[in-house]
């Protein structure tokens, strides 16, 4: 267990925008900086994640922006919005925080955002949270995940140390969607094309036809609920992985937004923790 001290994920901080990067046609980085980021530091996870906190545009809050008094003077309905994002990377020297968005055109809150926000602008997000990083122990490791995991499974990759093996299995919309990761480890990088299937379903079958190499694994399995649940019974009740042998999370569910996916994760998450249900 580590000594370090945890961070205060409660604590709000104010981001300026400095830059907005295109990574691919439908992945939009936003860089934040600024003295607002004095005080943050995510150097302990490689699925750190941050909450943005979007206001509504019509209520007046208090400035600076405090959750506690919001939450105690002002009704339900009237809080900021929050939505939950990877920490695609933290620069502690240059003080620049990048965190990658998958843009489907203006459906949703925070990915319009960030397609349309400009250098100057700013933002307040809580965190990091987080809990994973790739075990010194393990003898190779496994990642999964769509695009809502790839800024924690490009992150993992490129903080493993020389000679460390892994293969990740990523699932894209299609080719021009894949990214270029770096990493120093010996690492295969297999890339899967959705097009019009079902999300999840080439991961599935992918992972369940892969021949394992021997020794002790670590897999990192995260994105949309359902093909995270079905992975979870494959990996652990065929494959007879143990709990600690898996870092795994539903980041979203198909159908419904962050709000309702956060009202209905406790009862996944129950689900999810018994390896007999698919």
């Amino acid at each position: 267990m580590s000594d370090e001290p945890k961070p205060n994920r409660s604590k709000l901080h104010r981001g300026r925008v400095l830059r907005v990067e295109w990574v691919t046609p439908h992945m939009v980085r936003v860089v934040l900086g600024g003295e607002g980021l004095q005080e943050f530091t995510a150097e302990q996870y490689t699925d750190h994640y941050v909450k943005l906190i979007f206001p509504l545009g019509d209520i007046q809050y208090p400035e600076p922006l405090d959750l506690s008094v919001i939450r105690q003077d002002f009704p339900r309905d009237q809080w900021p919005k929050t939505r939950t994002y990877t920490v695609r990377k933290w620069d502690p020297n240059a003080v620049e925080l990048s965190v990658d968005f998958v843009y489907h055109g203006e459906s949703g809150l925070a990915a319009p955002w960030a397609a349309k926000v400009k250098p100057g602008e700013e933002i307040y997000f809580s965190g990091p949270g987080g809990g994973y990083s790739p075990s010194t122990e393990a003898d190779w490791h496994l990642f999964i995940g769509d695009e809502s995991a790839l800024p924690a499974i490009g992150a993992s990759l490129e903080a493993l140390p020389p000679g460390a093996v892994a293969k990740a299995f990523i699932e894209v919309s299609g080719p021009e969607e894949e990214q270029e990761i770096k990493t120093p480890a010996d690492a295969e990088i297999v890339w899967l094309h959705r097009g019009e299937r079902r999300i999840g379903d080439a991961l599935q079958e992918a992972v369940s036809a892969m021949v394992f190499p021997t020794g002790t694994v670590h897999a990192f399995v995260h994105g949309e609920a359902h093909f995270v649940k079905a992975l979870r019974y494959h990996l652990r009740t065929e494959r007879g992985l143990a709990s600690d042998q898996l870092s795994i999370s539903g980041y979203w569910r198909s159908g419904v937004d962050e709000d309702g996916w956060q009202s209905s994760k406790s009862e996944w998450n129950r689900d999810v923790a018994d390896p007999t249900l698919a």
